[in-house]
C-alpha cells in the first residue's frame, strides 16, 4: 500500500473510531443520569402522518410535562414564572438510544410506552430500564466497532512508521 494512502486510511479510521467511543461514552452516560435522575412518566406512541417518520426506527411519542416552577423571588404565587394555574406541556419527542432496524411492534400507534425524561430539557427522553430490549448489546456492538477502527487505524500508522 502507498505511504500517502495508508496514512491518509490510518487517519480516517483512528479519528472515526475515537470519535465513536467518545460518542458512544456520552450517550450511554446521557442515558444512565436520566434514566437515574429524570421524572418518570407515560408517554403514547403518536402516528406519524410523514411517511419518512414512519420509517423511523425510534417512535414519536407524546407526554405532558408538569408546569416549571422559575425562581421569581416575588413569593406571591402569582405572575408568568411561578407555575400556579398553569396547564401542562405537551412534548413530542423520539427517545435516545432506541436504534433497531426496524420498529418493534410494541410502539404501535397508541400504545402506552413508560420512558424518563430531563425536567429541565424535556425533550432529552429516554426509555425506561423495563422498555429496553438488548440496550447493553447495541451499546457493545457500536464500543467495538469504535475500537475496531481505532486498532485498524494505529496498526495502519504504525506500519507506516517502520
Amino acid at each position: 500500500m502507498d505511504t500517502t494512502t495508508a496514512t491518509v486510511g490510518g487517519l480516517v479510521l483512528a479519528l472515526f473510531g475515537g470519535a465513536l467511543l467518545l460518542w458512544c461514552a456520552a450517550e450511554v452516560r446521557l442515558r444512565h443520569r436520566v434514566r437515574r435522575s429524570g421524572i418518570p412518566v407515560v408517554a403514547t406512541v403518536v402516528a406519524e402522518k410523514d411517511v419518512h417518520g414512519r420509517l423511523d426506527s425510534s417512535p414519536l411519542l407524546s407526554f405532558s410535562v408538569r408546569p416549571a416552577v422559575s425562581g421569581s423571588g416575588s413569593g406571591t404565587g402569582t405572575g408568568s414564572g411561578s407555575g400556579s394555574g398553569r396547564i401542562a406541556e405537551l412534548v413530542l419527542t423520539r427517545p435516545r438510544g432506541h436504534t433497531p432496524l426496524r420498529r418493534p411492534e410494541r410502539f404501535a400507534p397508541g400504545t402506552p410506552v413508560r420512558i424518563c425524561y430531563d425536567p429541565y430539557r424535556p425533550r432529552r427522553a429516554v426509555l425506561a430500564a423495563g422498555e429496553i430490549g438488548r440496550a447493553a448489546v447495541v451499546d457493545l456492538l457500536w464500543c467495538a466497532l469504535g475500537v475496531a477502527c481505532l486498532g485498524a487505524g494505529a496498526g495502519l500508522l504504525a506500519a507506516i512508521g517502520r
